[in-house]
Order: structure tokens, then sequence, then C-alpha cells
């Protein structure tokens, strides 16, 4: 591979790893592919490809159903409920700059990609999030034009939870982020109650590695109790550091300096908070330590 193909690539693979995470909802996953995305861009003949950044969103993506389904067998033995690796990403200058776009990296999104198929998940994300043309989003699927865009609007139906992906201002979000905490710290069930949706969920992962809520609570009434008399007396107290998680704000909390709970939220159109999330199996936590950057106009991921 000389000079000029290596650079091609390099200048490249932030937008493909962008994607590759959006589809599997693991870096170490998401690299992976993005790694052997490079091996085939090494053994083609590049001197041939019109269009290297199609060539490689193909291969890439291909990639990526190959690891949906071995995702799917890893999930079968997974215990309690499974949460998108999170990641923390710097905010930039501006916060507040294109809140839509960036969206499609929190928690709840990604969550929500979990409905789709493999072939819809990827049709989405192509079109709506990354804004390929249906052309080359067929070809990069191998199906026809028609069949492309079916798929692509019949994962928007599938996904039409508009509370789910809503992303309120940095300002809010923190003064909800700051009320959560001091609630939870008080144990008071009033105060909590009273930032939640009436359809709020609670929801865990632990892995088996870590204590973690075996199942996922559903409603204002049993989630503001459980984390009011249950999760305030095993938060501990210990130091807890604030965090950009997948976009939106959240905090860490720590043990002698080593991460071992993230929490991030997700809000409704009013900006209560719809989805409470607690990360604590270890394996998902390594990669807090070292931000990432994201572009919100290519949807591109790098360090």
């Amino acid at each position: 591979m000389d000079r000029s193909d290596r650079e091609i690539f390099d200048s490249i693979r932030p937008r493909l790893l962008g994607l590759a995470y959006r589809m599997l909802g693991s870096m170490a996953d998401a690299e992976d592919a993005v790694q052997d995305t490079f091996l085939k861009w090494q053994g083609a003949d590049t001197a041939a490809i019109a269009n290297p950044e199609a060539f490689l969103t193909t291969v890439c993506t291909n990639c990526c159903l190959d690891g949906l389904k071995a995702a799917h067998r890893k999930r079968v033995d997974y215990v309690g409920p499974w949460i998108p690796e999170p990641l923390q990403i710097d905010a930039g200058s501006d916060p507040e700059a294109d809140l839509e776009r960036a969206q499609s990296l929190t928690t709840a999104f990604l969550l929500l990609m979990e409905r789709l198929s493999p072939k819809e998940r990827a049709a989405y994300l192509l079109r709506e999030v990354f804004g390929k043309p249906y052309g080359e989003v067929a070809a990069a699927l191998g199906v026809s034009e028609q069949a492309c865009r079916q798929l692509v609007s019949r994962a928007g139906r599938h996904i039409q939870d508009p509370a789910s992906r809503f992303v309120p201002s940095p300002d809010h979000q923190q003064r909800m982020l700051d009320a959560f905490l001091k609630a939870l710290e008080s144990g008071s069930t009033e105060q909590l109650s009273g930032l939640l949706a009436e359809t709020v969920q609670f929801q865990s992962d632990g892995g088996g590695k870590a204590t973690a809520l075996g199942r996922v609570l559903e409603g204002r009434a049993g989630v503001a109790k459980y984390v009011a008399r249950i999760m305030s007396r095993l938060w501990g107290g210990g130091p807890i550091q604030p965090c950009n998680i997948n976009g939106l704000r959240g905090f860490l909390l720590l043990e002698d300096a080593r991460v071992v709970t993230a929490l991030t939220l997700g809000y409704d159109g009013d900006g209560r908070i719809d989805r409470i999330f607690i990360i604590r199996n270890p394996d998902k936590l390594a990669r807090l330590e070292t931000p990432l950057r994201h572009d919100p106009k290519s949807g591109a991921l790098w360090q």
C-alpha cells in the first residue's frame, strides 16, 4: 500500500468509526470492523476505485452486519439488560450546536436501533444520519433502490419515538442532573417524582460483573421509589465527576480514582427525565477516561 492510499483511508476512518459504533453499540467491536475494512482496502485494486469513500463505507457496513450476527449470539448469554458502551464526548466550544444531529449518539437513540433488523439499521443510519444518497445506500447493502427506500421507511416507522430522541439544551440538562443528584443524595421520593416523566424507565447494566438491577423498571412511582430508597443507599457517597456521555450531560462515580458507575439520562419532549441509564459493567467503562471528539455534520468520531 502506498502512502496516498493510507492517507485516503486515514481521512475517512473517523466517519467509518462513527458509523460502526452507531451500528454496533460497542467501540471495541466498531474498531474491529474498521480494522477489517482497512485490511480489505489493503488488498483492493485502489487505482480502479472511483469513489474510495463509497467503497470503504460499503465494506465497513458489511463488516458491521457480520458483527451484528456475532453480537446477537453473545447477547443471548448476556446477564441482565444490555446498554450500549458509553463514550465521553468532547462537547467542543459550542455544545448547543447541531443538537439534532448529535442525538444520533445518545444512549436512547442507540437503543432504538436495537428494534431494527441489521439491514434496516444500516439503511437508516446511512441515509438519515450520514446523508448518503439512496443509490449509494442500496449499493452498500446489495439491494435495489426501491428496496432500500422501503428499508429506510420501515425503520423510521419502527423508531417513531421522538421523546426518546429529544435533546434539551445543555443548561436544562445540567439543571435536571443537579436536581436528580440532589434527590438521589437526599433519598426524597417526592423530589424525584417531580423530575420524572410518567413513562420513565430505569435500566442498569452490570453484565454479570457488577451489581445491577436485572430487569427494566417502568413508571414514575416505581422508579422514584427504587432510586430514592435503594439506589441512594448503594451510591456510597464516592467522588462524582461530571461527564458528557454520548452527547448528553451525565456523571461518573469513582472509587479509588477508578470509574465504577456511569449515569446518563434521556428526556421527553417536555424536558422531563424519561430514561435513566446506569452502566456498571467494568468492560464498558474503561474508555470513559479518554474523551472522543464528534463532528455532528459528518458523524465522525476520533480521539
